[in-house]
């Protein structure tokens, strides 16, 4: 009979065989903190499961370990100046290298400059350049942890897609107790291997995301339409990009950049969106609309300005829009549909009548007279409800964090049999 330990030396080996880190390039960006010393380690855990790990490290850095240090673990050289001696612009080389940006520890100074787009030394340009996800492993005081500033930008950072791991609670170096002690490197590498196996979850796979509001055409300059911004389904495609998946995404008009590598279509109108959504929806494995599309259009649209002489009031007559999450319910057959209830209340009752409707897989139901939720802001509070009538509630979190949680539940639901 095989021991415990023998076990977890066998799953430990499977563990490094599998690793979904061999091969890729860690650029590990070291600040200014007492905690710089587990960076050791961390090279030592990322060189284990067969990483090439590429050290940058700011001046303050070199207070506390020395540089060779982490040349000789990582056997490559300490990046610690923008160019070098063949005149290599560093941070455009390096960023390009890398698969992933690992900052551990950082320290509030340099969240807040890279928060506020800073780059004044090399790890921060490099971050600036990067086009690869970063992994940030705050470490500080607790005081400086829990700071209104420091929490803003922190939120900011996660808004934009950057990763947190940490901080935990412990024994700090001023020998206080409180939140801001960097994870354990174990855990650190563990979360960067989760990162690269997110690599896999859609690979293979096609999605559809709707975002943003439609404008119904009132006259030629006058609209009906929402508050949405397409924050929510522009992280969602994001996110879905990052995890492997083909991203077709379908925006109605917002201010948001497009996002690098999905497949882009901009319409105006519900009308427009559904036609551009029926025709892309045969090359899909799932549809996923968060765009806040117009219930109604005016049911005549003036050909020039309405004008202010036709007297005190003007009535408008609307007629309804088509319903494409109803006409994608009848046509889904395997696939998976996912769509999105805003209400003011009875949310759960809503959302689950609107999902057994309208034939869908999975809702995210918001109540949009919360505070921080709805349109126009950057976090949102949610639930996720499945067609089992599963009701999975978050607290508040940031649109991006609420993209991964619905793409969580999309990989579940496709691991169900």
């Amino acid at each position: 009979m095989r021991s415990s330990a023998g076990r977890k030396i066998c799953q430990v080996r499977f563990k490094m065989e599998n690793s979904n880190l061999q091969d890729k390039n860690i650029l590990l960006g070291i600040t200014g903190s007492i905690a710089a010393y587990k960076s050791a380690e961390v090279i030592r855990l990322l060189r284990k499961r067969k990483a090439k790990v590429y050290p940058i490290m700011t001046r303050a850095a070199t207070n506390f370990v020395h540089p060779v240090t982490f040349q000789s673990l990582a056997s490559q050289e300490v990046v610690l100046d923008s160019f070098s001696k063949n005149k290599e612009i560093k941070h455009i080389s390096l960023s390009s290298l890398a698969d992933l940006f690992l900052i551990a520890p950082a320290t509030a100074n340099v969240i807040g400059k890279i928060a506020c787009g800073i780059a004044d030394d090399i790890l921060t340009t490099t971050v600036l350049a990067c086009q690869s996800p970063v992994l940030i492993a705050p470490a500080m005081n607790h005081r400086m942890w829990i700071n209104p500033i420091l929490q803003q930008n922190v939120k900011k950072l996660k808004s934009l897609g950057f990763k947190f791991v940490g901080p935990m609670k412990g024994k700090l170096a001023s020998g206080e107790v409180g939140e801001g002690r960097m994870s354990e490197p174990s855990q650190i590498v563990d979360y960067v291997e989760k990162i690269f196996s997110f690599e896999k979850d859609f690979r293979g796979k096609t999605f559809l995301i709707t975002a943003g509001p439609t404008r119904e055409r009132l006259d030629r300059v006058r609209f009906l339409s929402n508050y949405s911004t397409g924050k929510m389904g522009y992280a969602l495609a994001e996110e879905g990009k990052l995890r492997g998946a083909k991203i077709i995404l379908i925006s109605g008009p917002t201010f948001l950049n497009v996002p690098s590598g999905v497949e882009f279509y901009r319409v105006e109108s519900a009308e427009q969106m559904k036609s551009c959504v029926i025709e892309k929806f045969p090359e899909v494995d799932g549809v996923i609309m968060a765009a806040a599309v117009a219930d109604f259009t005016p049911l005549k649209k003036e050909r020039g300005k309405i004008k202010k002489d036709k007297g005190e009031k003007i009535f408008l007559e609307l007629k309804r829009t088509p319903d494409i999450l109803a006409k994608l319910g009848r046509i889904k057959q395997d696939k998976i549909l996912v769509g999105f209830c805003a209400e003011t209340k009875d949310l759960e009752k809503e959302a689950k009548k609107k999902l057994k409707l309208k034939n869908l897989d999975l809702i995210v139901a918001n109540n949009i007279s919360s505070p921080g939720a709805g349109f126009a802001v950057d976090t949102n509070v949610v639930s996720l409800i499945d067609k089992k009538g599963e009701v999975k509630s978050f607290p508040k979190l940031t649109k991006r964090e609420v993209a991964e949680k619905i793409w969580d539940k999309i990989k579940e639901m496709e691991n169900q049999p």
